[in-house]
């Protein structure tokens, strides 16, 4: 009998629209409105801590006792050179947690008017996301700017939380504030929140939590599909992507788009799969960057393995391991990919030995 994890899936998507609202604001503030030099990350950089302090003070309150994985430390912050990032890191995250309480909200978790916490109390925040993983127990994973060239660029990114319980993702939540709510209907506006709870189906709703939509990945022919693909070259193989497409006798463009976006298009029905073939040697998938994407693809009814058709790890640490690359997909052209990414890596083997 699957669990409902009611209470869970309340405050994730609560901790997460705040997430969303609250990394907007750094773009609208430090990226629109600043002269930023080239290669000049620092709106991410306040922006991932920021979100990460929310996130995890809310998860602190919520459930005391759950560990959190997250991509951030605030070492750096706690150093007298880090004093002014750390300020606003710290403005961000409370200026984001005591906004108005919204649908679903509960000022029980430290959020709401009233709510400001201290320096100490935030860095201490991100700092509970130093958890090394663990293949028993709860823990959540938090992404908090998944596709950071995405964000910079005012496209795509992603604001990403799971609960892990014994390896194995649970609940997933996935906020896409720059992706149109209906691709076919310019006028619902932009800014997705995807959701899915094991055994309990997937949904998405708007950013103010209203029309919920269960998602369903249709089923397609193999030649019909499109790739979704990572803009970055350097993050996922676009010339092993070409060779599979061809095998498959695919004719349509690839869609390219930063983040876990990706995963939520595909459960909603587009583009038919997610291929992401990794193009360093040793290089290993961390947990957070694919976790919520997971569970969301397989309860709108997808699969997600890796290249040897494994179910990806997560409880082995903050990465997937031995897990290598991603395909995830419909269940009736799944299988079809995974054969020709096999073949497409002897023929790339064969090359090499040549």
């Amino acid at each position: 009998m699957s669990l409902s994890f009611a209470t869970e899936k309340q405050v994730a998507v609560a901790a997460v629209r705040r997430a969303c609202l609250l990394t907007s604001s750094v773009f609208n503030k430090l990226v629109k409105n600043e002269t930023l030099t080239k290669g000049d990350k620092s709106p991410v950089t306040v922006g991932d801590y920021a979100a990460q302090a929310l996130i995890s003070s809310i998860l602190s309150r919520a459930f005391p006792e759950d560990p959190i994985v997250g991509e951030e430390d605030a070492s750096d912050l706690r150093k007298p050179s880090g004093k002014e990032l750390k300020d606003r890191i710290v403005s961000l995250a409370n200026e984001a947690l005591t906004s108005e309480l919204a649908l679903g909200d509960n000022k029980d978790w430290g959020i709401g008017p009233g709510s400001e916490q201290t320096d100490a109390e935030l860095l201490d925040a991100i700092d509970r996301g130093n958890y090394e993983g663990s293949s028993i127990g709860r823990m959540w994973t938090i992404d908090p700017i998944d596709g950071t060239k995405g964000f910079l660029r005012g496209e795509q990114y992603a604001v990403c939380l799971a609960l892990i319980v014994d390896s194995k993702v649970q609940l997933g939540v996935i906020g896409c504030p720059n992706l149109p709510f209906d691709p076919k209907d310019p006028s619902k506006g932009t800014g997705c929140i995807f959701v899915a709870v094991r055994g309990h189906g997937a949904e998405q709703l708007t950013l103010t939590l209203s029309d919920p939509t269960p998602l369903s990945i249709p089923s397609t022919e193999a030649s019909d599909i499109s790739f979704l693909e990572s803009v970055e070259a350097a993050h996922s193989s676009h010339s092993f992507n070409d060779r599979v497409a061809s095998l498959l006798s695919v004719t349509r463009s690839p869609v390219r788009m930063d983040s876990q976006a990706k995963y939520g298009c595909l459960a909603r029905g587009e583009g038919g799969a997610y291929l992401r073939m990794p193009t360093g040697v040793g290089y290993r998938e961390k947990i957070w960057d694919h976790a919520s994407g997971n569970i969301l693809v397989e309860e709108a009814g997808g699969i997600v393995t890796d290249s040897r058709g494994q179910p990806l790890d997560f409880g082995i640490g903050r990465t997937l391991g031995e897990n290598y690359g991603v395909i995830a997909a419909g269940k009736d052209v799944h299988p079809l990919i995974l054969a020709a990414v096999q073949k497409a890596q002897a023929e790339e083997k064969a090359k090499a030995k040549a």
